[in-house]
């Protein structure tokens, strides 16, 4: 397991050559760029910016891991589904152009006109079309465990059986519904399967973090565990106590 850094919400002020220089110096190993933030890598990008993000993160030891988008499909309009769709196929092309690894989409709650069922049919028939998309680019697709309703691994492991794309799995977003009698190992069984990437926030609060690290590292999990704490107004003293703490959590217990 490495540690990274989503720029939601400590980092979301920085600009692309900040986010770069100070990762690099606090040792954090690679980065998710959430759209909106100040970094300004959007899919408006020329092929020039591209190609300057691209070498930016060639010349560094931080690795841009991917994009964090708010692209979702669970609208009970077709229509809203198809643009959202479109959306996450321009993220793939600039995560193909940039070296990026992934895309996170998301989707965020149970459409009542479609009821849970055909909520998850349309989310997976989407995730899959993105998904076969993204494979030609060689473009990994990332569904958050996210939403009211579908954040439950119930759910999302519904959406994954019914998507069937090698090139979409799950972002592990840390919820508290994860945790059953204070423990995630119920949900990490349900989810590990299609686990690709790892949210984390707050580490020193009531989540079984310790855990979840020894059930990543137990199943041989060997990517990206990236920090998505609330903003703080010292970042860098932040983001160096949180890789300490990383750390001490992640280590294997003698």
């Amino acid at each position: 397991m490495r540690l990274g850094a989503v720029t939601y919400n400590v980092l979301k002020d920085w600009d692309l050559e900040t986010i770069v220089t100070n990762l690099e110096q606090l040792g954090f190993e690679a980065v998710e760029l959430r759209t909106e933030h100040k970094h300004g890598v959007e899919v408006t990008a020329t092929r020039e910016q591209r190609q300057q993000v691209s070498e930016r993160f060639a010349r560094s030891k931080v690795r841009l891991l991917s994009y964090g988008t708010t692209c979702e499909f669970h609208s009970p309009d077709e229509a809203v589904r198809r643009q959202n769709i479109e959306l996450a196929k321009k993220w793939v092309d600039l995560a193909h152009d940039t070296g990026a690894w992934g895309v996170k989409v998301r989707p965020n709650g149970v459409s009542k006109e479609l009821g849970l069922q055909k909520t998850v049919e349309v989310i997976a028939a989407s995730l899959r079309e993105v998904g076969e998309y993204g494979a030609r680019m060689g473009v990994e697709i990332w569904m958050e465990v996210h939403g009211r309703e579908t954040q439950n691994p119930e759910v999302s492991a519904a959406i994954m059986k019914a998507t069937r794309q090698e090139a979409v799995g799950l972002c592990w977003n840390s919820n508290p519904t994860d945790v059953v009698n204070g423990s995630v190992k119920e949900s990490f069984a349900l989810l590990r399967p299609w686990i690709k990437n790892v949210h984390v926030n707050e580490l020193a609060g009531p989540y079984p973090y310790r855990e979840l690290f020894a059930l990543l590292r137990g199943s041989l999990y060997d990517r990206y565990v990236l920090c998505e704490a609330q903003e703080s107004k010292e970042p860098m003293r932040f983001l160096r106590w949180y890789r300490a703490l990383f750390l001490e959590l992640s280590r294997p217990c003698a």
